[in-house]
């Protein structure tokens, strides 16, 4: 038997507030107004070893939302429907029976997949519960629950792993324990209506997520799993997380954007590629550059990916051509030197022109993911690091500040994922930001590091000990690699 479990049921009963109650964490967006979720969103339930979705209500018939998109979020469901082991039917308790709960009734029997009648709501007094209907449905006895305040969790777990079976045995893996086999996570974030879903379902091979020209269509986190063969020929095993478009904080205009941003950016802390999707037509954008930092900032290593070539290909391809660019080659060349002009912090990220159209280059995107990955274990040696630190600052001294410039005696890798460099230095706040960013990009490019951000932890000297010489870490005198004046 799958051991899948779908929530199903009409619009605002409380599906999404019972996922993330059995999933212990708030992944799907809850919110008063009906017809939120529109994709099936999963998790994975590890004290039964299932997989858990929650889908959008059926029958959602909103004036916000259009016709197409109540189609598309209708077909998730039955795809919910068609791979459940079993099907959570969930009816609002104090609301009553309705009679678009008898229609999903009859359609949920229509499946033949085993179902468990679930009255939400029941929060203290079961007189207020309309059960009677509950038993019409005809499902056998209803599991009474409050998503909200956790009645008949317990009752519902247990019911759950009764019709699937016990759970499987898996030999156990220390947390954080990260193996060869453990899929990479990979995460698309970009601004509303760049593509995501869809390069997401190129991907996948499928029309696994909703696709619209409608900005903002997805709005929960996404998690998928898929198989990609490398240049090595070697099955790379990935977990995708779809994400809503990450629009200004200042311009939300409802709580459910603002809890999809949140989503999207606690996306990125869980991923181990961020791949950064921009619009091939409309180049770099402010709030592309805000997304770009909010990546770094969780150091997390990226691919810039530019979605919609099929449309500068077209554009070209028209009588005149595409003013004033003389072809792709060079209408490529301005569009990364705009790119990296606007997004000059991101740490030498390749930069991978795709269509998720027509499938254009979605494999070299795939690939350098896996790269990148690999990239992220290296180490750094010591003596090397050194090295290529003194050469960068006879290269280019810092600044003199208020006379006196920054100095490091020594250096050393203290992690991976993302690169740590702790730098005992003279003092903390002489190494300027320009200069930092100085620093990190000779490391990126002398230790083949592009994509991958490099933090600095200084350690400075206390002012009196201060001088034109002094110990290092090691116990040894020597002069900095970067001398003062």
């Amino acid at each position: 038997m799958s051991r899948i479990v779908a929530i199903v049921g009409r619009p605002n009963v409380g599906k999404s507030r019972l996922f993330n109650r059995l999933a212990r964490k708030r992944i799907s967006i809850v919110h008063d107004q009906p017809g939120v979720t529109r994709d099936v969103i999963s998790a994975e339930i590890a004290d039964g070893r299932y997989t858990l979705l929650d889908t959008g209500g059926i029958g959602y018939q909103g004036i916000d939302t259009p016709a197409a998109l109540t189609k598309a979020s209708e077909a998730q469901v039955d795809f919910a429907i068609s791979t459940a082991g079993l099907i959570l039917f969930v009816i609002d308790g104090l609301g009553g029976l309705t009679s678009l709960d008898e229609r999903i009734a009859q359609r949920l029997r229509k499946s033949k997949r085993p179902v468990r009648l679930v009255v939400n709501k029941a929060d203290f007094d079961d007189d207020k519960v309309d059960l009677a209907g509950a038993y019409r449905l005809g499902f056998g006895e209803p599991l009474r629950v409050s998503a909200e305040h956790g009645r008949g969790e317990t009752e519902l777990r247990t019911a759950i792993i009764e019709v699937l079976g016990a759970a499987p045995v898996v030999e156990e893996v220390p947390a954080g324990t990260k193996t060869a086999a453990d899929p990479l996570c990979i995460c698309f974030i970009g601004r509303p209506n760049v593509g995501k879903s869809s390069l997401s379902n190129r991907l996948l091979q499928s029309d696994r997520l909703i696709v619209s020209d409608m900005p903002g269509t997805t709005r929960d986190s996404i998690e998928l799993p898929f198989t990609f063969k490398g240049r090595d020929n070697k099955q790379y095993p990935f977990r995708l997380i779809d994400t809503a478009g990450i629009k200004a904080a200042t311009k939300l205009a409802s709580p459910v954007e603002y809890f999809s941003r949140l989503r999207s950016l606690d996306a990125i802390k869980n991923t181990d590629v961020v791949f950064l999707v921009l619009d091939a037509m409309e180049g770099v954008t402010q709030q592309d550059k805000a997304i770009a930092g909010e990546a770094i900032k969780e150091g997390k290593p990226i691919v810039i990916v530019v979605n919609k070539w099929d449309l500068v290909q077209q554009a070209f391809k028209k009588q005149g051509g595409f003013a004033p660019y003389k072809d792709e080659r060079d209408y490529r060349s301005k569009y990364e030197y705009a790119l990296f002009e606007r997004l000059f912090f991101t740490p030498g990220s390749p930069v991978i022109f795709v269509s998720a159209m027509s499938g254009f280059e979605i494999d070299r995107m795939l690939n350098a993911a896996v790269k990148l990955n690999r990239t992220l274990d290296k180490k750094l040696q010591t003596g090397r690091l050194n090295q290529v630190l003194g050469h960068l600052a006879e290269r280019t001294p810092p600044a003199a500040i208020a006379g006196r410039r920054f100095r490091v005696y020594y250096a050393t890798q203290t992690s991976t994922r993302p690169f740590r460099i702790k730098l005992f230095c003279n003092r903390e706040e002489k190494l300027t930001e320009q200069y930092r960013r100085y620093l990190e990009a000779g490391l990126v490019k002398e230790f083949d590091l592009a994509g991958c951000p490099v933090f600095f932890d200084l350690v400075g000297k206390p002012a009196r000990e201060d001088g034109k010489s002094g110990r290092d870490p090691r116990g040894k005198t020597r002069r900095g690699l970067v001398q003062d004046d």
